[in-house]
């Protein structure tokens, strides 16, 4: 049973949040408010603090317990290879066209602990392009990213793994990219070397490169409106022409400003190539 049964004072969160914006430069403000309540209570249920004012004196006070509220505010669920129909996709729809490009830039934004990193390194590996491509893995979340540079995870996940990268039309023995050791596996250092790891804030952060393809799924659910139109905003300055864009199965372009500028490639899977603007 729940430590906390209070239900928050939006004003009073609202609050917060912008104090949070302006003392540490982490915009939550625009993040769906149904989620954040339920991240921050969450968090106060976990350190046993009954108020919110008493969280607000605490987290000023304290940059580590921050740096915690952050990593529990962040998204961190994901698997290797997760909706495998994704990546079936993105191997007959999308790399065929990354082979032309003499040289490859991908950015995962929101790349939580790095399962989907080398779902993508593998998935290039195995089309003969991931000596030729950088991956840009980003995150909010400094805990999650460590993880992800680490590459190691625990083997009872494996199994559920292993079907996922089968389902997602894998060529090769999927035990050929990992070593297994005690309780854990740790993916192979080939896969990590064309991978550059960095915090990034989809909220307040800006473009830093131009890239063929641009992954960012199951993140942007987790905005409201306004941040979700300006993040697709983001991605659209940061692709090339003809660059493409895949998003999560529940998330979609329609409320977003730059609806027109995209074409489906998967309307299932999600995936959209950047058009050419017809303005002069």
């Amino acid at each position: 049973m729940d430590f906390i049964k209070m239900n928050f004072d939006t004003k009073e969160l609202k609050e917060m949040l912008e104090s949070i914006r302006y003392v540490y430069g982490y915009d939550f403000t625009d993040y769906a408010e149904a989620s954040v309540k339920r991240r921050v209570l969450h968090f106060m249920n976990s350190k046993k603090i009954e108020a919110l004012t008493d969280l607000g004196k605490m987290i000023f006070a304290d940059e580590k317990l921050f740096e915690e509220l952050v990593q529990t505010m962040s998204v961190t669920v994901t698997e290797m290879f997760r909706d495998p129909i994704f990546y079936k996709s993105l191997r007959e729809n999308v790399m065929k066209r990354l082979a032309t490009y003499p040289f490859i830039k991908i950015w995962i934004a929101g790349c939580a602990t790095g399962e989907e990193i080398y779902s993508i390194a593998i998935l290039l590996k195995e089309e003969g392009l991931l000596n030729r491509s950088v991956i840009y893995a980003t995150d909010i979340n400094q805990k999650s990213l460590q993880i992800a540079k680490e590459g190691v995870y625990a083997v009872e996940n494996m199994k559920s793994h292993i079907a996922n990268y089968q389902k997602s039309g894998g060529i090769e023995s999927f035990s050929e990219y990992y070593k297994s050791k005690y309780n854990s596996v740790m993916f192979d250092k080939s896969l990590k070397q064309n991978i550059v790891f960095s915090p990034h804030n989809l909220a307040v952060d800006k473009s830093f490169n131009e890239f063929q393809l641009i992954i960012c799924r199951n993140v942007l659910i987790y905005f409201n409106q306004q941040l979700q139109n300006k993040v697709i905003n983001l991605f659209h300055e940061s692709l090339c022409p003809f660059g493409f864009l895949g998003l999560g199965s529940k998330e979609s372009l329609l409320f977003s400003d730059k609806r027109k500028e995209f074409e489906e490639i998967d309307k299932r899977e999600k995936i959209f190539i950047k058009k050419i603007s017809d303005s002069k």
